[in-house]
């Protein structure tokens, strides 16, 4: 039995780094080689059919059938030529992954042969099936009718032999059914409200742009010591095993040499990649051993996150390359470091301005922290709904776990940018924002020159900002980041129109325009620094109590968050803002409970079958051993046998101890799934998986004591010292 383990962790030792597939030639030569961006629209579109679909990209005017056609055509020769065979409409589901059907280009001509053909209807649509999909009930089983349609301003993209084109995915009724939809819908909400804003200090502004930077942590295993743990394979993470004598104490691994291995992974992973468009940027080790992390340059939020999408899918594939697995479990491993997703987020005007960047004189200082307090407020206001937004089964594990952001939402400022806000509660109204050295002026309120490195970090904050942007770190590594962003989205366009609203009606009174910002941000700025802004660790025991009695959400039930979702103040927000309708709302909690209770309960019937066919058999086995041990013992020195074996009679009883615990709390985890099984309520059954997820964790603790004890070479399952250390 051990053996088998053994042989796994030889074979997986002796491995050898894969020699890259990157091209000849630099990374520039080939970046947006396989995807339809503009130099390849210049080349295979005629002029007009070009001008009309950039157009459409920047506008959002819809193409006519006409051009689509034409586009359509010149996707084909280009798809042909780059040795595409099949065309998919490339969409994101809620199963926080991607989907796609793939359609031949042949087509019979009628006389016995096939051409290729590609026109703008298949351009434009194509209908899969939609109730296999998780849908909330928005479409039963007999209704399988939906409908994926062209996203224009997300290039179109080669993988492998298949032309992508992203999509939406919407019900035969209208409903949302993926990430995309509500994500579009919510950053033209935030242009809309934040537009009008912006031309109270710049009346040449048309369109305000909303920016994604995310950073993907992950971990790579042997993929033979993968197919050796079953917990792995079937859930992403350990259900069971003790931990290394050593991880990340020292924190050695950290920005550490990056393994061989690793290195030629990361070299063909860029390189897709960069032949994708994708601008990756960094790369090093991350805290946890076998966990690394990449990140881009920052782009246009929609794009980014459908980057993020193709570069994860990307992984999974090239890992296997390598002899790898690549994990986005947000905690596949017990006691150390869990896998984030920081999205870096900020805003920025069609004129090149950052709303987040401060500016070089007075009005454009008052801009930026006009933009900067109301984020915070919408912060505020929606924080559990924020929270809400990140919440899973899987990152249930890793929020709070002292290594994440706590499972409450607050925003770390810094000391300069909390100061400033200070000091902007005590001056009159009006007064000029400078920036610090400018002469012959005198500075009433100062916002460093040097700014973005003028600001710490607090790595205990879920929401923080960083010079010239607020980071996001609550989001899990496996998610969509279109879930966050379109709730991040939401409450800061609703803010920015309430915001508005109140400065027109003071500067129908009479006031300046800056009496009559500071006058309304003045409110907004003391409740922020009373109830979100928190410096401190957000660890703590007494922080989850200071922020219970400033009234944020500190709840942690994984279900229990989803229903802020259909609480009173989100859907308003949802449904003014044309995001969401609470038909939609509704289904999304459906499935996010019914994604928890489902992905827990898959784990609980893993947990239990593996106790029961893997650990006991082998603590059985060792117990066995120990006896006839302590048998030989017994007919050796009859006269003291119970003195010389007291080794032997003390593990025995702890092994005995243990199977005892492991069998009892294996079969309460089994009845307590059955039990949320038989649930037909959504949010009953996630409430009742909830209470099994701890069971789990029981059970758990349970099995890696008997690890500890059980002889090494009986042990069925490749232990942590082997997984995390194999590079």
């Amino acid at each position: 039995m051990g053996n088998l383990r053994f042989d796994v962790v030889q074979e997986a030792f002796k491995k050898k780094a894969v020699a890259t597939e990157t091209p000849a030639g630099k990374p520039s030569d080939y970046f947006g080689s396989l995807v339809f961006g503009r130099s390849n629209m210049r080349k295979y579109l005629d002029g007009q059919t070009y001008e009309r679909l950039v157009h459409c990209i920047d506008d959002g005017i819809p193409l006519d059938s006409a051009i689509a056609d034409k586009v359509a055509e010149g996707m084909k020769v280009w798809a042909l030529e780059n040795g595409a065979t099949h065309v998919t409409h490339w969409f994101q589901p809620l199963t926080e992954g991607t989907a796609e059907k793939h359609d031949s280009f042949l087509t019979p001509d009628g006389k016995g042969n096939v051409i290729e053909q590609f026109d703008g209807k298949s351009l434009v649509q194509q209908e899969p099936d939609a109730s296999s999909f998780p849908n909330g009930g928005i479409r039963a089983t007999f209704e399988a009718r939906g409908y994926t349609a062209w996203d224009p301003t997300s290039p179109v993209f080669i993988q492998d032999d298949t032309l992508c084109i992203p999509s939406v995915f919407v019900s035969y009724t209208g409903e949302a059914l993926d990430y995309k939809t509500p994500l579009k819908k919510a950053l033209k909400a935030v242009n809309d409200a934040a537009v009008p804003v912006c031309r109270l200090f710049d009346a040449k502004v048309k369109r305000v742009y909303s920016y994604l930077g995310w950073e993907q942590e992950y971990f790579l295993v042997d993929e033979d010591l993968f197919a050796a743990r079953p917990d792995l394979m079937l859930t992403g993470r350990t259900l069971m095993g003790h931990s290394s004598s050593k991880n990340q104490q020292l924190s050695d691994h950290y920005f550490g040499a990056i393994p061989s291995r690793v290195t030629a992974f990361m070299k063909d992973v860029e390189t897709a990649g960069y032949k994708l468009g994708i601008p990756l940027k960094t790369r090093h080790n991350e805290v946890a051993p076998n966990q690394f992390e990449m990140a881009p340059v920052y782009e246009e939020a929609n794009l980014a996150n459908d980057h993020n999408q193709m570069i994860m899918n990307a992984m999974t594939r090239i890992a296997r390359k390598h002899g790898f697995v690549v994990l986005f479990h947000e905690k596949p491993f017990e006691g150390i470091n869990g896998s984030g997703k920081h999205n870096n987020w900020s805003l920025g005007t069609d004129t090149g301005v950052g709303l987040l960047n401060p500016g070089k004189d007075a009005k454009s200082n008052l801009r930026f922290v006009t933009f900067f307090v109301n984020i915070l407020a919408a912060v505020q206001k929606h924080n559990g709904l924020l929270k809400a937004s990140v919440a899973s089964a899987n990152n249930a594990h890793r929020l709070g776990a002292q290594e994440a952001p706590p499972a409450i939402v607050s925003a770390f400022l810094g000391q300069t940018m909390t100061d400033v806000l200070r000091k902007l509660l005590e001056v009159p109204s009006g007064t000029p924002i400078v920036i610090t050295g400018k002469k012959g002026r005198r500075v009433a309120v100062e916002i460093p020159e040097i700014f973005v490195d003028n600001t710490d970090r607090n790595r205990t904050s879920p929401f923080a900002f960083t010079g010239n942007r607020f980071e996001f770190r609550a989001v899990g590594s496996s998610a969509n980041c279109a879930g966050a962003l379109t709730v991040l989205s939401a409450a800061v366009a609703q803010q920015l129109i309430a915001f508005k609203a109140d400065v027109d009606k003071a500067l129908a009174t009479g006031k300046t325009l800056e009496v009559a910002v500071m006058d309304t941000l003045k409110p907004l700025i003391a409740s922020v620094l009373d109830t979100l802004c928190f410096e401190g660790n957000g660890y703590s025991d007494a922080w989850k109590k200071e922020a219970k009695k400033r009234g944020l959400d500190v709840e942690n039930s994984v279900p229990k968050m989803f229903c802020q979702f259909t609480a009173p103040a989100s859907v308003d927000m949802f449904t003014q803002l044309g995001i969401y309708n609470e038909k939609e709302l509704q289904a999304r909690n459906d499935v996010k409970w019914d994604t928890y209770s489902t992905k827990v309960l898959i784990e609980a019937r893993m947990a239990v079958r593996m106790a029961i066919n893997h650990v006991m058999p082998a603590g059985m086995e060792y117990q066995r051993r120990l006896l006839e041990d302590l048998n030989l013992m017994r007919q050796n020195f009859p006269q003291d046998y119970e003195t010389l074996a007291v080794t032997q009679i003390t593990l025995i009883r702890e092994c005995a101890a243990l199977l005892s615990e492991i069998k009892e709390q294996a079969d309460k985890l089994s009845d307590a799934q059955k039990a949320a099984e038989s649930k037909e309520d959504s949010y009953a059954k996630a409430i009742a998986a909830e209470k099994a997820a701890e069971i789990l964790h029981t059970l758990r603790q349970s099995i890696d004591k008997l690890e500890e004890i059980t002889d090494n070479a009986l042990w069925p399952l490749p232990k942590y010292r082997e997984i995390l250390f194999i590079n």
